[in-house]
């Protein structure tokens, strides 16, 4: 696929669509709103934004991302994913929201670069064990970042001027504000025991009803039509929310913070904003928009594929990475957030009928109504209740018995596994990832190092395990003054130093050596240097140098270097019978090897 030929699969969808269809879609696009409404409120507002920043995502990206997208029934929006990186960019006074909305926006063209470069299938090959440790580092800070409002923890407020705490007029206690926390894990868990004098039993309360109410909802409502559809969350936060204002209303119960007593929320699509983008701004948040582009393009793809497992269709990776970037070069030019493809909502997408974009598309019709009409209601939902969703929304998301069976498996799996988690808490995200890339690399390589060997072949070679051998006798002599090397596996940097360490043991000074190269699949530049600089030393000491055995692609590689000058074109063979004539040719007539290199 190249751009020019770019085409959704919205395109080929509407080939014989008809109203049948429509009206499934419809319905599996009204329901995946409804249920993308508490996740979309509740991601923005754990990323540090408020919480119609995070329907506005699901709104603008949800409807790019069905209109251009490589998957049928793929729902694009905001997901716990970006949570951790989004805060970070957040909360720094560097970065600010502005900062966030340039990162977007480069993380979107990296996207779209990525697709256009057809990289869609490359990014299959980030290691598992970093997509596992990532995202289960992930689950842990979301559920670390909502403790605060889980146990209702506040915080005095202090008087900027003299430092001293600040009085509530009517009570004449001191006043507190909800608990603002550092950056890091340590630092919020910290902060959370040195204010856990201020838990609040009724926060608390509402929590954990929430995370029951999520629990048993699906199942109490199992055989109930219409109603074994509409999710878990969606109960918790209108029963929640309803219980919440009787017991302000009529039980005269105080300190149950909802949306309303932190934000401001519009209920309306804003204008679209071009940020000012200076060459700094792009030179700092460069890595962290690779980190955002790099995370989509996991969680679309994998949510394309899972659907795909489902639905019986292939989707066009690449296709998809293109509408995740317009996406995300959209969305924050609304105040939007980064946004991918969501697992959770596109398989409510199926299960309710979706079998075309145009169900994504209704669903982001039917949140931007919602946005419209019915915002102001959110205002009343309890902060508590929010973070008891986003608590569901860590434990499904973490994958821990995943996590605990892949500790059952090889040590450089568990080690790469282990350190991205523990730098994705700790640190951050970006430079988990980036971390987890190169130590899964060395440790590959380390791998293949050590599969890959070099041996010497003494006496003679066995015809009946050397598939190579041509013979009569059950065995190839080697003649005297003749060495074999046999190298078996790539011929890289991490194995090229080991002709010297085997040639430095030996006594005896040959007159030919014969390398095999016959398991050789290919060579890189360290490779072929340190066998051009072996060759050359050999070469010195009056020895004779054959490769034997050279497969069609390395001798491509080898007649492009200096190698190939330095062995000589006549003693290259594609077989160890040539190269043992060859050898027994120069052992028989010493004169040729010294005619041979005196006249290079």
């Amino acid at each position: 696929m190249t751009f020019f030929d770019f085409r959704p699969k919205l395109v080929s969808c509407l080939k014989g669509y008809n109203m049948q269809k429509f009206s499934q879609d419809a319905m599996a696009g009204l329901i995946t709103g409804i249920v993308a409404l508490p996740l979309a409120i509740a991601f923005g507002i754990a990323s540090g934004v408020s919480p119609e920043k995070g329907i506005i995502t699901a709104i603008v990206a949800g409807f790019i991302i069905s209109l251009l997208g490589g998957s049928k029934v793929q729902i694009g929006g905001p997901t716990g994913a970006f949570i951790v990186i989004i805060y970070s960019i957040v909360t720094n006074p560097a970065y600010g929201e502005e900062g966030l909305l340039i990162a977007t926006l480069l993380a979107g063209v990296l996207l779209i670069l990525m697709g256009v470069f057809k990289m869609g299938s490359v990014i299959k090959f980030i290691p598992y064990p970093i997509i596992i440790g990532f995202t289960a580092g992930i689950a842990v800070t979301i559920f670390t970042t909502q403790m605060g409002d889980v146990f209702g923890l506040k915080q005095e407020v202090f008087d900027s001027a003299t430092g001293a705490p600040i009085l509530d007029p009517e009570t004449g206690e001191k006043l507190l504000a909800p608990l603002k926390t550092p950056g890091d894990f340590i630092g919020k868990w910290i902060c959370y025991f040195e204010h856990f004098q201020y838990f609040n039993l009724w926060n608390f309360a509402v929590a954990l009803l929430s995370v029951l109410t999520i629990i048993f909802s699906p199942k109490l409502f199992k055989s109930v039509p219409g109603l074994n559809k509409i999710p878990g969350s969606l109960y918790a936060i209108v029963f929640i929310t309803l219980i919440v204002l009787l017991m302000k209303e009529y039980g005269g119960i105080t300190g149950i913070d909802t949306i309303g007593d932190r934000f401001t929320i519009q209920g309306k699509l804003p204008k679209p904003i071009v940020p000012d983008i200076t060459f700094d701004m792009i030179r700092n948040l460069i890595p962290v928009a690779f980190t955002i582009a790099i995370l989509g393009a996991i969680e679309s793809l994998l949510s394309a594929a899972v659907a795909d497992g489902v639905i019986g269709d292939q989707h066009n990776s690449n296709t998809e990475l293109i509408a995740q970037g317009v996406a995300n070069m959209a969305s924050p030019l609304f105040g939007g957030i980064p946004a991918t493809g969501a697992i959770a909502r596109t398989m409510t997408n199926f299960n309710n009928g979706g079998r075309t974009p145009v169900a994504g598309i209704i669903h982001a019709v039917v949140l931007l109504l919602i946005l419209i009409v019915l915002m102001p209601l959110a205002n009343y939902i309890p902060m508590a209740c929010l973070a008891g969703v986003l608590v569901i929304v860590s434990y499904n998301m973490s994958g821990w018995r995943t996590f605990r069976a892949m500790l059952k498996n090889p040590k450089s799996d568990v080690s790469v596994l282990l350190v991205t988690f523990f730098l994705t808490i700790i640190f951050d995200l970006t430079v988990a990832i980036e971390f987890g890339i190169v130590l899964a690399c060395l440790l590959l390589i380390r791998r293949i190092a050590s599969v890959g060997h070099i041996t010497l072949q003494e006496n003679e070679i066995d015809a009946n395990n050397d598939t190579e051998v041509t013979t009569h006798e059950e065995a190839l002599q080697i003649p005297e003054g003749v060495q074999v090397y046999e190298i078996d596996g790539p011929f890289f940097f991490g194995i090229a130093n080991k002709f010297e360490e085997l040639s430095a043991n030996m006594l005896e000074v040959p007159m030919v050596r014969i390398i095999r190269m016959r398991k050789v699949p290919f060579v890189d530049a360290t490779g072929l240097h340190n066998l051009e600089v072996f060759i050359h030393k050999s070469h010195q000491q009056g020895i004779h140098v054959v490769l034997s055995g050279v497969r069609p692609e390395v001798l491509a590689v080898i007649r492009k270097s200096s190698l190939y000058g330095e062995v000589g074109e006549k003693n290259i063979f594609d077989h160890i019978n040539g190269a043992m004539a060859r050898a027994q040719e120069v052992v028989a007539h010493p004169h040729i090897h010294h005619r041979v290199h005196s006249n290079k």
